[in-house]
């Protein structure tokens, strides 16, 4: 990268969260805990699934990469927001700026990738459950995982790259608590049509496609469950898709929540607070979401409680 294409500017400044300063620390305190939540309770996730030779299958496979995803995710954003809010500091560098659009594309386009391999999964294993172990086979789930990083880095390298060689700007404040693709755009006066035009086709490589294949899956679920005369059976379906439903819809709702749903007159708070439902909000709750309606887990964690106690 050129440093004359930086001479404008050296930082940029977080407007933050819209809250008022006697409410800082309270802020603070509930945002930290959230963040410590996300963290501890996703890598409870991964070291269940790693201790367990029970969850050794491609469900809880691709689970342990979406739960290591909601870690880097939020890790991206939330602890600049905690240390701004904390020292009342409002600046982040260039630098700091480029890399906060680069991995945030990058876990986001992730996050949308693992949770279609995970509904493929699912459509295989209630659709097709005589061939599960023939066509989910660890090749195949393994090049799913590989695949998603590729192509997640990728559309990543390329809009930061187009990014960084935007110079000229207007302004140096970004309305944001992290720094947004879209208000970046906005503080340039270069030419940003290409820039445009490769969000465009690429957001919907990574966003829109991906979320009408998931909506297919669950199609052909839903055909197969309604064929199925058995109760049981219903219940049973629909228990081991119940998880990935609610991480869907959390994902995908808060997207169609930013885009999508009529703005008021405050654009600008309405975006960030949407932004924490899905930097902040949603990769906290997913272990929940996995832990309180699963058996497997569940069992996963008593077995290793109770090991640990025997022991």
């Amino acid at each position: 990268m050129r440093r004359d294409n930086e001479s404008t500017v050296s930082e940029f400044i977080l407007l933050g969260l819209p809250i008022r300063a006697e409410e800082q620390g309270m802020y603070f305190a509930l945002f930290l805990a959230m963040y410590l939540t996300t963290v501890l309770g996703n890598l409870l996730i991964i070291l269940l699934i790693r201790l367990d030779s029970h969850l050794h299958i491609p469900m809880y496979f691709f689970l342990s990469h979406l739960a290591f995803t909601d870690i880097s995710f939020s890790s991206v954003t939330a602890p600049k927001m905690l240390v701004n809010m904390l020292t009342h500091s409002q600046s982040i560098s260039y630098t700091g700026c480029v890399s906060q659009v680069y991995f945030f594309a990058i876990f986001a386009d992730l996050d949308s990738f693992l949770l279609t391999s995970m509904a493929y999964d699912r459509y295989v294993a209630i659709c097709h459950p005589l061939h599960y172990s023939q066509t989910m086979s660890q090749t195949l789930c393994v090049l799913l995982v590989l695949v998603s990083w590729a192509l997640s880095i990728a559309n990543a390298l390329v809009r930061t790259l187009l990014l960084a060689h935007l110079s000229h700007f207007r302004d140096n404040t970004i309305p944001h608590y992290f720094c947004d693709l879209s208000d970046w755009l906005k503080l340039s006066s270069s030419d940003t049509t290409i820039n445009e035009l490769v969000i465009l086709v690429l957001g919907n490589v990574v966003i829109t496609l991906p979320f009408i294949c998931i909506l297919v899956s669950y199609g052909h679920i839903g055909v197969t469950i309604l064929k199925t005369p058995s109760i049981k059976g219903i219940c049973k379906a629909l228990s081991t898709c119940g998880s990935h439903l609610c991480v869907v819809s959390l994902y995908y709702g808060a997207i169609i929540g930013l885009y999508f749903v009529p703005s008021s007159n405050n654009t600008n708070d309405k975006d960030a607070i949407v932004a924490v439902m899905y930097t902040v909000v949603t990769p906290m709750l997913n272990p929940f979401i996995y832990s309180l309606r699963n058996r497997d887990m569940k069992g996963a964690l008593r077995n290793i409680l109770g090991r640990r106690l025997c022991s």
